[in-house]
């Protein structure tokens, strides 16, 4: 295995510089994890599977640029909870760390470029939501479907490209950098470059946001003043109004659930991290889990159409169970006139 330079504080640790992260150090903090990991894990590929299969499964919701990007929201955050609990759980509870650099380096990037691109798309939907309220007559002209899957496919590639830096060079055994005190074999500087691509995306989502619910405001306040004038235009407000404050929400989640994280990943860039904080940040990277999990449930709360669409697989799924059981009754009952005669 490449040799490294490892953090000063642990530089304790001899041999495999993998020891050297693996925090968690009692059989209570590994189950704790396991079972974090394993129940937002589960319930976060449930909830979004169910999301892109009432995406796409109607015809009338998968044609809108909105919910394309919802989509490529629930693709990442499938992703991001599949590959994020095999290697995470692998590594902190089964202590499995036996296998390479590039291997490593490889889980790395796939979780990297899923939680990217799940961020990535709630800015193309956050743009989406900007350029519907604030010029709603050019709406149909600028975002076509052929745009936003060109805009999904350039997000999907840029994620990609970056979050495999680290595997095509840019880490701290070839470059003989110090690594990071979070993640073995990661640059320093690295670190602190996507620490910087996810807080510019984060501060374009909070403009875009910003002007959103500023134009809504104006949107709710027209409304009441005209409401007899408006009819259908009125309702295309609402709706706008509505699945913004439904992506606020979202935003909101998504800002407590990384916030912990982004601050131990900027104090290990210029400070040392004790032990203590770093066993805090591993059960804070649980927290990207229950985001990815919160996900669809305000989706499902908050979105008319895709809740309608929830209502109708139920109906359709209690049509079936109910004619399943009536049928064997129905069987016997007409083998039973059938005797008698």
């Amino acid at each position: 295995m490449d040799t490294c330079r490892i953090p000063e504080n642990a530089s304790k640790c001899s041999g495999n510089s993998m020891e050297c992260f693996k925090v968690l150090s009692t059989q209570a903090q590994k189950i704790s994890i396991g079972i974090l990991c394993g129940l937002f894990g589960t319930m976060c590929v449930f909830e979004n599977s169910l999301v892109l299969y009432l995406i796409f499964s109607s015809p009338g919701i998968r044609k809108k640029p909105s919910y394309l990007f919802i989509g490529s929201l629930a693709l990442a955050d499938i992703l991001a909870s599949i590959i994020f609990v095999c290697s995470f759980v692998n590594f902190h509870v089964f202590n499995e760390a036996g296998f390479s650099k590039e291997v490593f380096l490889l889980q790395l990037g796939g979780v990297n470029t899923s939680f990217s691109a799940s961020l990535s798309s709630l800015l193309l939907t956050a743009l989406d939501r900007y350029i519907s309220i604030s010029r709603p007559s050019e709406y149909k002209l600028l975002m076509t479907r052929k745009r936003a899957w060109t805009a999904l496919g350039v997000l999907w590639v840029s994620c990609a490209t970056i979050a495999s830096l680290p595997l095509l060079g840019w880490n701290c055994c070839v470059l003989d950098s110090t690594c990071s005190e979070l993640f073995p074999f990661v640059d320093d500087n690295y670190l602190s470059g996507w620490i910087c691509f996810i807080m510019v995306l984060l501060g374009c989502i909070i403009y875009a946001y910003a002007h959103v619910l500023w134009r809504a405001r104006q949107h709710v306040a027209y409304m009441e003043k005209h409401q007899a004038q408006a009819g259908k235009q009125n309702t295309r407000m609402r709706m706008d109004v509505m699945l913004a404050k439904t992506l606020v929400m979202v935003l909101a989640v998504l800002t407590l659930c990384w916030s912990p994280v982004l601050v131990l990943m900027i104090y290990s860039i210029f400070a040392a991290l004790s032990d203590r904080l770093r066993k805090a940040f591993a059960f804070c990277s649980t927290l990207c889990l229950l985001n990815s999990m919160v996900n669809p449930i305000i989706y499902a709360l908050r979105s008319k159409e895709l809740f309608s669409s929830l209502r109708r697989v139920f109906s359709h799924f209690r049509r079936q169970l109910k004619a399943s059981e009536e049928s064997p009754e129905a069987e016997s009952t007409h083998k039973s006139s059938v005797m008698e005669t």
